[in-house]
């Protein structure tokens, strides 16, 4: 059996686009190893962990993580999944390759909104785009 691809989901806060990416690379590749974290820890978000919950992709024991809390690991791909985090992301060990995949950020979209049934389509628009992107592995890792 090969050795898994090491990938870790880069963000802002940790709390909603990496987390859902890692849940869906999780989901959806055995031969993947996914992870995530933050340039800050801002808690996973309960509208991020509800939305997956709704395809069956659970989250919910997922947490906010900095970079130093993952440890020594060495990773095959960085992904940044919003622009900031692609901004301020820090230098790697080893061959890992950094990428960038911006995705909009549910949060923001969902200030000014409401209605509980418009924030969610918000973050499920999201959650799907992740996963469109997530399947295309590893075809868009090479």
């Amino acid at each position: 059996m090969s050795e898994k691809i090491k990938i870790l989901f880069l963000c802002t806060g940790n709390s909603c686009r990496s987390q859902m990416a890692e849940g869906w690379a999780k989901k959806l590749h055995c031969n993947i190893e996914s992870y995530s974290a933050g340039i800050e820890k801002h808690g996973l978000n309960p509208y991020a962990a509800k939305v997956m919950q709704e395809v069956g992709v659970d989250i919910s024991s997922q947490y906010s993580k900095l970079l130093d809390d993952l440890g020594e690991h060495i990773f095959d791909y960085v992904i940044t999944v919003c622009d900031s985090a692609s901004e301020q992301c820090p230098i790697f060990r080893g061959k890992g390759r950094i990428m960038h995949q911006a995705f909009p950020d549910p949060p923001s979209l969902a200030e000014n909104v409401n209605s509980e049934d418009e924030i969610l389509a918000i973050y499920r628009q999201v959650r799907d785009e992740i996963k469109d992107f997530i399947q295309t592995f590893p075809i868009t890792l090479t």
